[in-house]
């Protein structure tokens, strides 16, 4: 079903940042598309809370540390909408371990996810904002 509401896409809004951009969009009339990676009743409340504002809201899971084809989880939102307006990529990893002791690969496994998870679900975003020809904000 195609929205004739503006649409965002808010990475990793089950809980924390992510969910607060979520219910701001709402409020500013967005409808919105959340995503979750490890809490998907995380994402469930966000939605009831988005439509508790009116607005309609969908969620996927989102893995980033599955690139390329965890990203494909913005191009779901986009065809369940059938448009897209805004992208906020929230979604990011993390290690623990102090600075001195991050071991190389899992520091390759957050820039994974922070740097080329946010690239391609920004890619996805911005060709379909081209392809609508009305612009669209990431």
């Amino acid at each position: 079903m195609v929205s004739t509401n503006k649409v965002a896409i808010v990475t990793a809004s089950d809980s924390g940042i992510g969910k607060q951009c979520a219910l701001v969009l709402a409020k500013q009339g967005f409808d919105i598309g959340i995503t979750w990676h490890s809490d998907e009743e995380g994402a469930k409340a966000t939605a009831k809370e988005v439509e508790a504002l009116g607005r309609r809201a969908e969620h996927v899971h989102l893995d980033l540390g599955n690139l390329p084809e965890g990203a494909e989880a913005i191009s779901t939102l986009i065809e369940r909408f059938g448009r897209i307006d805004a992208l906020v990529n929230n979604a990011g990893a993390m290690s623990k371990a102090p600075f001195l002791e991050v071991a190389f690969d899992d520091w390759r496994k957050v820039f994974t996810v922070d740097v080329d998870g946010a690239f391609l679900c920004s890619q996805i975003a911005a060709r379909k904002m081209a392809e609508q020809g009305q612009g669209g904000r990431i």
